[in-house]
């Protein structure tokens, strides 16, 4: 639970839909307009409140229970187009009270915007790095004839596609971010499909993998996915997107030094079983990633 405002908000207690109350320059993030969120129980739908909520000057900071289904957030004058705005997400937002903030509240908000500015930072360096072991490794992959390497190809596009879509949030409107993250959810589909078209096809019809080519480039993809790794780990125990950043690096490091114990076992064995295999894994777990994207609902 990420809730720094439960407990640090005291005061009186205001009209929820009271569209008179005027914003504060001397006094930021005045108030703590709390909401009960029944259909939001999975970090999808946390993603979605914030990219709904990105457009709001007044807005200070977002605080999600997902276990309880409540939202604070702490803001800035009326709290009615915040609660215009979560209505048409379709998650039963409704607004329980709204109650003025004590200075304790405001600092953590303070803090927390710093955070955030680093945590942007950070995404667009994992964006980059995916984006371009998207790139080698496909083409190493293709040319040394491994499915492990296509498949852990396609698990840094499914990466980058993640990382920026939370930076193209930015200024779009919730419906034009859901069919962005639609599309690309879509196009993972399909990549993860023909790899494992693929895997069945080279089973087949038999495939000779370059062992010490899937060695070299997984070995160099673990280096740099090892940096994604310590690039996000000292904003782990930030919000569920930031955790989400932390699991896909964490998994990208296990897939690499799969990759690489498939190609010492294809050079050992003589056999493309091990690449196969490996193969079959990553495409499962794009297949997955994509599945989880379309399901996203605007």
């Amino acid at each position: 639970m990420n809730n720094s405002c439960g407990g640090a908000c005291g005061g009186d207690k205001v009209p929820a839909a009271d569209s008179d109350l005027q914003t504060s320059s001397e006094s930021p993030g005045k108030w703590v307009s709390i909401y009960a969120v029944p259909k939001m129980d999975c970090p999808s739908e946390e993603r979605m409140i914030r990219l709904a909520l990105n457009g709001f000057d007044e807005i200070r900071m977002l605080s999600f229970d997902l276990s309880n289904r409540r939202l604070e957030v702490l803001h800035d004058g009326s709290v009615v187009p915040i609660t215009a705005k979560l209505t048409t997400l379709g998650l039963g937002a409704s607004l329980q009270e709204t109650v003025t903030a004590d200075p304790e509240t405001i600092k953590i908000a303070k803090s927390s915007a710093a955070s955030a500015t680093q945590e942007s930072d950070t995404l667009r360096w994992l964006l980059g790095i995916n984006a371009l072991l998207f790139v080698v490794e496909m083409t190493a992959g293709l040319i040394a004839q491994s499915t492990g390497l296509i498949g852990e190809s396609l698990d840094n596009f499914a990466d980058a596609a993640v990382y920026g879509l939370a930076l193209y949030a930015v200024g779009h409107s919730v419906k034009m971010q859901v069919r962005a993250a639609h599309l690309a959810g879509v196009l993972q589909l399909i990549l993860a499909l023909g790899v494992l078209v693929e895997v069945v096809r080279r089973f087949v019809f038999g495939s000779e993998p370059e062992s010490l080519m899937m060695m070299a480039i997984a070995s160099v993809a673990l280096i740099a996915n090892t940096g994604c790794l310590l690039l996000i780990s000292k904003h782990r125990e930030g919000g569920a997107h930031m955790k989400a950043s932390w699991i896909f690096s964490a998994n990208d490091v296990v897939i690499n030094m799969g990759v690489i114990a498939a190609g010492a076992l294809v050079a050992w064995t003589g056999s493309n079983y091990p690449d196969l295999i490996i193969g079959t894994i990553a495409g499962i777990i794009v297949l997955n990633g994509a599945r989880r994207i379309l399901a996203l609902k605007g």
